[in-house]
Order: C-alpha cells, then sequence, then structure tokens
C-alpha cells in the first residue's frame, strides 16, 4: 500500500515555491509509492491583508532577491500592486473537481507565474489567461466556478484542514503560524501517512528531512536512482524542470547539488536537438523536445 501523502501549500509562497527541487526528488525517487493529495491554504482572502501588514509591491520584489539562495528562478520587478491569494486557491480547487489530478498541473503554472510575471494572483481574467497556456486544462471553464457553490465549500474545506496544526510536530518545530486565528500549517507542510502512522515535514524542509521520514514508513518502498544524464528526467517530467530542480534531481546521496554540471548536460541535449531551454525569470525551464 503507498504511503498517502498531504501538502499544504500556497502559490504565492516563496519557501513552498523554493522547495519544488526536492519535491520533485522525491516525485522520481518514490513514483507509485507516494499517493500525493494538495490541499491550498489560502494564504488571504483580500490584499488588504497583506496590506495591513506592510507588505508593498517593493517589499514583495526585494523578497525575491533572498530566495534566490535556493536556486529557483524570479523575476523580482515589481508588480502593479498587492494580491491575495485566494482566487488562485480557487483555482486549483475548480480545476480538481473538474478533472482530478489537473490541480497539481494548475497549481504549478501559478507558482512559476508569480514569481517570474507580473501575475496578479486576484485577478480573474490574468488568471484565466495563463490557464490557457496549460495543455488539456479547460481555463474558462475553471476560471467560471471560482465562486460555484461546490468550489466554495472544497476551498474552505482546505483552508480548514490546513488550519489544523496546532499540537503537532510542526508546531513545535515552529513551522506554524496563526496569520488569520487557528494555528495553521506554513507551506510547503507535507503529512505522511500509512498503517495509522503519521509523520510530519512542517514547512520548509530539505529532501533529507523527507527520505528519511518515508524510508521509516515504507522500509521496503522501491526507489529509483538517478539518472546517468537529464534526458531520462525530462520524459518523466513533461511539463519541464528548472535548472535548480534537475540538479537536485541529479544529486546522487546527500551531496550537495552540482548545478554547473547538470546545466552542462541540459545544453548538451538542447544541442543534439533532444531538449528545448525555455527563459523564465532569470533562469530556464527545460522541455524534452517534441517529436
Amino acid at each position: 500500500m503507498a504511503i498517502k501523502a498531504t501538502l499544504y501549500s500556497d502559490p504565492a509562497c516563496p519557501w513552498a515555491y523554493s522547495a519544488l527541487p526536492a519535491l520533485r526528488v522525491l516525485e522520481w525517487r518514490y513514483g507509485r509509492g507516494i499517493d500525493w493529495r494538495l490541499v491550498v491554504i489560502g494564504l488571504t482572502e483580500d490584499a488588504s491583508q497583506y496590506v495591513a501588514r506592510g507588505y508593498t509591491p517593493l517589499r514583495g520584489a526585494l523578497g525575491q532577491l533572498r530566495f534566490r539562495r535556493y536556486g529557483m528562478p524570479f523575476a523580482p520587478q515589481p508588480k502593479e500592486r498587492i494580491s491575495a491569494t485566494a482566487r488562485a486557491c480557487r483555482a486549483v480547487v475548480a480545476a480538481r473537481l473538474h478533472r482530478s489530478g489537473d490541480e497539481w498541473r494548475v497549481f504549478r503554472a501559478l507558482q512559476l507565474a508569480n514569481f517570474t510575471t507580473p501575475l496578479l494572483l486576484d485577478d480573474d481574467e490574468q488568471l484565466a489567461a495563463l490557464l490557457r497556456t496549460i495543455p488539456g486544462v479547460d481555463a474558462d471553464a475553471v476560471v467560471s466556478r471560482l465562486d460555484d457553490p461546490l468550489v466554495t465549500d472544497a476551498y474552505e474545506r482546505d483552508r480548514a484542514e490546513a488550519r489544523t496544526a496546532a499540537g503537532s510536530a510542526a508546531e513545535l518545530q515552529g513551522k506554524t503560524a496563526a496569520t488569520d486565528g487557528p494555528v495553521r500549517f506554513t507551506a510547503p507542510s507535507v503529512v505522511f501517512e500509512r498503517d495509522g502512522r503519521r509523520l510530519v515535514a512542517g514547512g520548509f524542509q530539505p529532501v533529507e528531512a523527507y527520505d528519511v521520514l518515508v524510508a521509516n514508513l515504507e522500509p521496503g518502498i522501491e526507489r529509483t536512482p538517478v539518472p546517468a544524464d537529464p534526458l531520462p528526467l525530462l520524459e518523466h517530467f513533461p511539463e519541464g524542470l528548472t535548472t535548480q530542480e534537475a540538479a537536485a534531481l541529479m544529486t546522487q546521496g546527500n551531496d550537495a547539488p552540482d548545478r554547473v554540471s547538470v546545466e552542462e548536460a541540459l545544453l548538451g541535449l538542447v544541442a543534439a536537438g533532444s531538449a528545448v531551454r525555455q527563459p523564465l525569470g532569470d533562469d530556464a525551464l527545460w522541455h524534452l523536445r517534441a517529436a
């Protein structure tokens, strides 16, 4: 039986965005051995909540500079205004209800666009335009349902579940928050469960922390090794990989990712006609070249 993993996250959180390389490693390493579920936190319902806390477009752009050290792409241009996250989270939920599995693709697109484009997460027209770029996702159907009672009910259930972190291991580690009342998980928290056992990785964690929890829950789980080159990774992740994600996936054991050598290998695939380099923020997204 697969380990069940619940990811509590929000598309506006830079910690959650910076944890993507570690989460990609888990996807590759354990595949179907982990059954993932995404729960959106809904950090803010209205932009005024951020404004009241002193957030400004400049502060947001400057904050991105500090997260560059984790390797994900950024484009630290001050946005037109501060935006709330509820509409984007509702889009994730609406995508899940429209077709199970689409929520992950929508969530990733929101994260990448939030930190590398002028996207405002609470602008329905901009959300629809972004979703139209995701192959197979019915953008108009998703956005038209943002205020549907079924979406509202499911979204509120997500928010309530994300606010059940009181007394958890995440709270013990200082990886929770109470910005709107109940103690909630911070993004990206992961809860692993199997046979009645429940292990919590609260907030931002290194891949080694996740790996230890998985290994203890199921010592017999199948573990896919690191490939000899990045090509199998691009085949496995058709939505593309950032350079840091690819570097993390090519890392052996607890070694530090060798980003330079992995980027050289990716460029070699581009030169050979096997891959495409798509500029993204201050980095790139690498795709398998279509046949």
